[in-house]
């Protein structure tokens, strides 16, 4: 079901399309990021010093959660505004799970 504006929908989708500038940004840290775990795992591969590992691992999730609050950003700016201006106050009660979510 691809129904936007159903939340019980498996897939929903954004209103107003994310800006190429930010859609660049968000590539770039995502790539950054596999290019990390990619390390990662060939750290474990080589056996490496589980101290260097858990660094790396400390770096991967906190780019991660870099990539995540510029998204929670642009949800704000965007999805949430445009919610509350037709009259969906339900909307906020999502932003407060997913900045949960997001720690």
């Amino acid at each position: 079901m691809n129904d936007k504006k159903n939340p019980e929908s498996c897939c929903r989708y954004k209103d107003s399309p994310r800006n190429e500038a930010t859609l660049r940004q968000l590539r770039n840290r995502i790539n950054r990021i596999t290019g990390q775990l990619n390390g990662i795992q060939k750290m474990l591969d080589e056996n490496r010093y589980c101290g260097d590992i858990l660094t790396q691992i400390a770096a991967a999730e906190s780019a991660l959660q870099s990539v995540g609050y510029i998204i929670l950003q642009e949800h704000m700016q965007t999805c949430v505004a445009e919610q509350l201006k037709q009259g969906n106050t339900e909307i906020l009660s999502e932003v407060v799970d997913l900045i949960k979510k997001l720690k």
